[in-house]
């Protein structure tokens, strides 16, 4: 089993800052990609940035300029730096990870989802 734990949403007031960290665990070989995806109520989850593990990165055009992913492979972990936030940012944000498992199968797993409110 794989395990995705999301932390560092909360409440910030728009042109704030916010990190979320994600930790990935258990019965993991490699991970191919690591990524942020958010959803807001009423909409489709949508992707916000990945990050391959190579190092190249792919971010939605609405955050260009302002989030910033990286990862740290050695603690299976990846991260969203948040800046010049909006209101439209508010959403639930999950960490998802494209895993190659210990067994030798190949699955997304995502992460409990934790709340990012932008509102002044």
């Amino acid at each position: 089993q794989v395990q995705l734990v999301e932390s560092g949403g909360g409440l910030v007031q728009p042109g704030g800052s916010l990190r979320l960290s994600c930790a990935a665990s258990g019965s993991i070989s490699s991970i191919y990609v690591m990524g942020w995806y958010r959803q807001a109520p009423g909409k489709q989850r949508e992707l916000v940035a990945d990050i391959r593990n190579d190092g190249t990165t792919n971010n939605a055009d609405s955050v260009k300029g302002r989030f910033t992913i990286s990862r740290d492979n050695g603690k299976n972990s990846v991260y969203l730096q948040m800046s010049s936030l909006k209101p439209e940012d508010t959403a639930v944000y999950y960490c998802n990870a494209d895993v190659r498992t210990l067994r030798g199968s190949r699955n997304d797993y995502w992460g409990q989802g934790t709340q990012v409110t932008v509102s002044s």
